[in-house]
């Protein structure tokens, strides 16, 4: 991680300051935090509600399960064990897909970049 060496110092009216602390708390974000992804022109997403941390839980066990069954399929020989572990990649991938949609920073398409 880069050391942070520069100091900047900024004044806010007040409905500014409690704009960028509303905006940093919906985000799980520092203020500071916040602030360098903007310039860094990223545009951080809101933290989800409580129903995608109950699907990325249900998706990581049901992955956990493929892959225990692919291991149990593999070692038995009964089952296309190559089949199942593609089923669990394909699952371990939409996981993702799903973390990278509602939690990480997207590019921004700001102009004055």
């Amino acid at each position: 991680m880069k050391r942070r060496t520069v100091k900047k110092q900024f004044w806010f009216s007040r409905d500014e300051a409690q704009d960028l602390q509303k905006k940093a708390k919906k985000t799980c974000l520092t203020e500071a935090a916040l602030v360098r992804l903007l310039v860094r022109g990223y545009e951080p997403k809101e933290r989800p509600d409580e129903r995608f941390y109950d699907v990325m839980r249900q998706l990581s066990s049901i992955g956990n399960n493929i892959n225990q069954l692919a291991a149990q399929a593999n070692s038995l020989s009964f089952v296309d064990a190559q089949r199942l572990q593609k089923e669990a990649e394909r699952w371990h991938k939409f996981q993702a897909d799903v973390e990278r949609q509602f939690l990480r920073p997207e590019k921004s398409e700001m102009k004055w970049q």
